[in-house]
């Protein structure tokens, strides 16, 4: 009712369910909901405020030049909506007045005393306009200017109910099975209930409206679209489980394993930036974890000369650059919705965290190329640097783990930890080059290992300045709110 759109409605649940955050049960309880919902623009509609709707304007437009709360604007922002809404209804019917003396037009509407091809007509007409409001909205205007009667617009009526199914359909292109079968369980849900009405119902209720409103039709087609989505959903409400078990044999199989692409990134709900934000919260810790997880192996690649992990860390490496890239791409698009000054600042952040968070892939990815190079020159650290690089690893993998445990429970105390050990690693990566330079003056270390050796401190040492970053965004965050 709110966003007077069931179609729109559709489309996000469809994202919600593809993104996790509602199951099929639940999306089939919203999608109820929804098809009830988007009734009230044509309630609105058939109360015929045309001559009231330029006050409207003028007062939404006054409004919203001198309000300077944003609940006001909002505010001013429906009331020019509204008004905007009839005057358009109004030129709509003005303009579909002279209709009435074509003839092929009269053709037309005689083609359509046949139910089944004014059903159709509504399913199409729905389907290329992508609203059912708008095409009742349509059907309203028709039969306020006397081009068709009742018995023509039930059927059509029943037909934009069907046709309003298509626009989740579309949007589950390309999404999980389970959003596949919120859309399908969409379709569903109005199939039967047109089927019921137009061969059970249709003349009951038709009676019933034109007894409520004997002389309106835009008010009988009004209420013909409200009884017929709250009488589909008393009806089939009880049975809401066996249509979600209809869908799931109608879209079968399980959703392939993604591996080299994001899994909580959803365009679909991107128009609830709140949601959308959340979902990139979770991508970018997701994201964290294969780092931490490339930065263990990479420990034993370098350190313990565990030279099977090589293939694994260079794999690891392309999917978080993939990731980077896809969650980059979706806060750009992200950022031009409606956004309050927190969420602007929020995305601003993430956009540096994600970037530092890659930078860490990087270094990693150094490492493995330094760890390749010792292998194929047979090259082995000493004792000492080797135990020196233990130590550097255990600071750095501990300023990355406290890092993203802040920014994944926005923890301020973890936030803190990470700043005393990026000052430890900074302390430890001076000490070891120190050491190294004794060792070579003692002619205890080979220079060609050396240098691999104080490559692999700079890039830890990196690392820890990589999330010193994070956990500055995550302290940014305390001193926004």
């Amino acid at each position: 009712a709110v966003i007077q759109s069931s179609s729109a409605t559709t489309v996000m649940v469809i994202g919600f369910v593809n993104a996790g955050l509602m199951s099929l049960g639940q999306a089939a309880g919203v999608i109820m909901g929804a098809n009830i919902g988007t009734t009230m623009t044509a309630q609105l509609i058939a109360f015929n405020l045309t001559d009231y709707a330029p006050l409207a304007v003028g007062i939404g437009v006054a409004m919203w030049l001198t309000a300077k709360k944003k609940r006001l604007k909002h505010t001013a922002e429906i009331l020019v909506g509204f008004g905007i809404l009839f005057i358009g209804m109004d030129m709509m019917g003005s303009g579909l007045k002279p209709l009435a003396e074509l003839q092929a037009f009269k053709d037309i509407m005689i083609s359509l005393n046949n139910p089944v091809l004014g059903m159709l007509v509504g399913l199409g007409m729905t389907t290329l306009i992508q609203s059912s409001s708008a095409s009742i909205g349509v059907l309203q205007a028709l039969a306020g200017q006397g081009l068709i009667n009742i018995n023509i617009a039930f059927p059509i009526l029943f037909g934009d109910n069907i046709g309003t199914t298509t626009t989740g359909l579309i949007s589950s292109i390309g999404a999980n099975k389970t959003a596949k079968r919120a859309a399908v369980l969409h379709f569903l849900f109005n199939l039967i209930g047109t089927i019921l009405f137009m061969t059970v119902l249709r003349l009951p209720i038709q009676a019933l409206v034109l007894k409520i409103s004997p002389n309106d039709i835009q008010r009988q087609i009004a209420n013909a679209h409200t009884f017929f989505n709250l009488i589909n959903v008393i009806i089939q409400l009880p049975f809401a489980s066996l249509l979600v078990k209809i869908a799931e044999k109608l879209v079968t199989g399980e959703d392939d394993e993604v591996k080299y692409a994001s899994q909580y990134l959803d365009y679909r709900i991107i128009e609830t930036p709140s949601i959308a934000i959340g979902q990139v919260n979770k991508e970018v810790a997701r994201m964290g974890d294969i780092v931490l997880e490339n930065l263990n192996d990479v420990e034993l690649l370098f350190v313990d000369e565990a030279y099977d992990k090589m293939d694994e860390i260079f794999e690891k490496e392309q999917l978080i650059n993939r990731i980077e890239r896809e969650i980059t791409d979706y806060l750009v698009n992200l950022s031009k919705a409606s956004l309050s000054d927190s969420q602007h600042h929020h995305i601003d952040n993430l956009f540096y965290a994600v970037n530092d968070i890659e930078r860490i892939g990087d270094h990693i990815e150094n490492l493995a190329e330094l760890s390749k190079s010792n292998q194929e020159s047979g090259l082995r650290f000493s004792e000492e640097a080797s135990e020196e690089l233990k130590l550097m690893f255990s600071k750095s993998k501990e300023a990355f783990k406290y890092a993203m445990i802040a920014f994944r429970d926005m923890d301020f105390d973890s936030a803190i930890k990470v700043q005393a050990l990026e000052e430890e690693v900074d302390r430890l990566e001076k000490q070891n080059r120190d050491n190294h330079i004794g060792r070579l003056s003692k002619d205890m270390c080979i220079t060609s290992v050396g240098i691999t050796f104080l490559d692999g401190l700079s890039n830890l040492e990196r690392i820890s300045d990589h999330s010193f970053n994070i956990s500055q965004y995550v302290l940014d965050e305390f001193k926004n709110k």
